[in-house]
């Protein structure tokens, strides 16, 4: 069900919906923590916020992987897609809704509407067409864009394909696709992915081909709207799950959205910039507002395939690791908008160097600290004397003050990193937050203080630092909820603050009183030296 908060703006925000001719692998559980990572964040800034992902089922590709594997194609089909389901529980996604579109009778109704308003536009006609078309992407392509036959994305062999089929006048919609993009009205995000689309739209736009025969088809997808001899081409179908996923009333929910978000591979980028945006306006309906485009995830430097046997489970590896640390790596160890590589060996060291040594153990002392000097009771919150304030914000309480500031100022980051499409930036600043925490405990050497508490009473100098390193916790486990939800749940938890979850954090607002429950490491090192 979609997040609703009263009175509050609302966001869609989608991944693209994959092929299921094979498993997932980590390619797509990359964009699966991204887009779930800005759905949340949307939600802790209080937008109400529709999230949705989905399958690619009536595809000519799974299809042919199903003849292959001697199946029928519905049950390759189903049996994929229900691999890409679970990934919610194997990811902790947040979808409110997951379209498999051979499954949704209110999906087949939803294309065969827009349809309908494209060919009432007078943008659907019939006419022979002779090209060279890739079966792995789905698209035709230029002489220009092939290089020894073979196609410049998944290298396979190109087909030359010559039928008579139904079009779609897109190069009616070109001199508007330019205005959207150049205003920003329709964001592409990386910059240089903007350029390379405009640059695309402006060289000029050919009417494309939206159904398929039948019987090229092998009888799989859905039928064109009064010919029974044509299914409509993968592509139409798709794009449209983003309108099905929000249920009956999808359309006017769709154009009362202030953002809609496509979360997209740069390998899909034209069918989500230009297509899918003409088909809208075909439609009688609005373009998305952003297409946010990520890099891939690489194996030794190479894409990661269904194709290539070179695909990584994310079950496997949420198995070895615990899911916070593979949504960590994919989040900060790949750059939101280029390509970055895994390994396992490079996420064994990101898990015991960031993960264990630096957030597990600065929440691991501090809670022993408060446990040991405190009876496991937060003290109260450090009181400003007007000396303190008389020298000003930057000098109040120190090096306490100082971290207050910080904590203020990684917010602000990573509500810029967002709106950059910059995710990795914000988790780098959540760390240097982390770095500055772990700092202030060993100039603080709050132990001594304990020390010194058994000869010489209470120290109001230790409250003041116990104080201040529990409440930054608090700032961390809140700033890291859109991407470690699991392990900012515990620690708020264990901060006995779980009613601030889903908030974009202020300083001081831990409550002293309150309990804190020391537990067992956040990230045990086993794991990491197991691998």
């Amino acid at each position: 069900m979609t997040t609703t908060h009263p009175n509050a703006p609302f966001s869609f925000i989608s991944t693209a919906i994959p092929y299921v001719n094979a498993e997932p692998h980590l390619g797509y559980a990359l964009e699966a923590v991204i887009a779930d990572s800005i759905a949340r964040f949307r939600r802790t800034t209080g937008w109400s916020v529709h999230h949705q992902a989905g399958t690619d089922d009536n595809s000519l590709k799974n299809a042919h992987a199903a003849a292959a594997l001697g199946l029928p194609t519905r049950e390759l089909v189903a049996r994929n897609a229900a691999r890409f389901r679970a990934l919610r529980e194997q990811l902790s996604l947040t979808w409110d809704a997951f379209v498999s579109t051979s499954e949704s009778e209110l999906h087949r109704r939803r294309v065969e509407e827009i349809w309908q308003r494209c060919l009432e536009r007078g943008d659907i006609y019939q006419a022979t067409y002779s090209g060279l078309y890739c079966v792995g992407c789905e698209q035709f392509f230029a002489e220009s864009e092939i290089a020894d036959g073979r196609c410049p994305e998944h290298g396979a062999v190109i087909e030359r394909i010559h039928e008579r089929n139904y079009f779609f006048r897109l190069s009616r919609y070109q001199h508007q696709l330019i205005g959207l993009i150049e205003s920003g009205t329709l964001s592409v995000q990386p910059e240089a992915k903007k350029n390379e689309v405009l640059a695309f739209v402006q060289a000029g736009l050919e009417d494309f081909s939206i159904s398929r025969s039948r019987a090229r088809a092998r009888g799989w997808g859905l039928p064109v709207p009064g010919d029974a001899t044509q299914v409509i081409y993968v592509w139409f179908d798709a794009l449209i799950n983003y309108l099905s996923g929000l249920g009956e009333a999808g359309v006017d929910v769709w154009q009362r959205a202030e953002r809609i978000e496509h979360v997209i591979g740069k390998g899909i980028l034209r069918f989500h910039a230009v297509y899918w945006p003409a088909l809208l306006l075909s439609a009688g309906l609005r373009p998305p507002t952003h297409v946010l485009v990520h890099g891939y995830v690489t194996v030794d430097g190479q894409k990661l395939g269904k194709s290539r046997g070179n695909g990584v489970g994310p079950a496997r590896v949420t198995d070895a690791f615990g899911v916070d640390a593979i949504r960590y790596y994919l989040l900060r160890h790949i750059r939101t908008t280029r390509d970055g590589d895994y390994t396992r060996q490079r996420l064994a060291e990101a898990y015991a160097s960031e993960l264990a040594d630096q957030l597990g153990n600065l929440v691991q002392r501090t809670l022993a600290l408060v446990a040991r000097a405190r009876g496991s009771v937060i003290p109260d919150r450090p009181i400003v004397s007007d000396s303190e304030r008389e020298l000003g914000p930057e000098r109040e309480l120190g090096p306490e003050r100082e971290l207050e500031l910080h904590v203020e100022a990684v917010a602000r980051d990573v509500a810029f990193a967002f709106e950059r499409f910059a995710l990795h930036d914000a988790l780098e600043s959540i760390w240097r937050l982390i770095g500055a925490a772990n700092a202030y405990v060993d100039q603080a050497a709050p132990w001594a203080l304990v020390a010194l508490e058994r000869t010489r009473g209470r120290q109001p100098a230790l409250d003041r630092i116990l104080y201040t390193l529990l409440d930054v916790i608090r700032a961390v486990a809140q700033l890291l909820e859109p991407f470690l939800p699991s392990t900012a749940a515990e620690i708020l938890r264990r901060l006995g603050h779980t009613d601030f979850a889903a908030r974009v954090p202020k300083p001081g607002e831990l409550q002293a009183g309150r309990r804190v429950a020391p537990g067992p490491p956040l990230f045990p090192k086993q794991r990491a030296l197991l691998t």
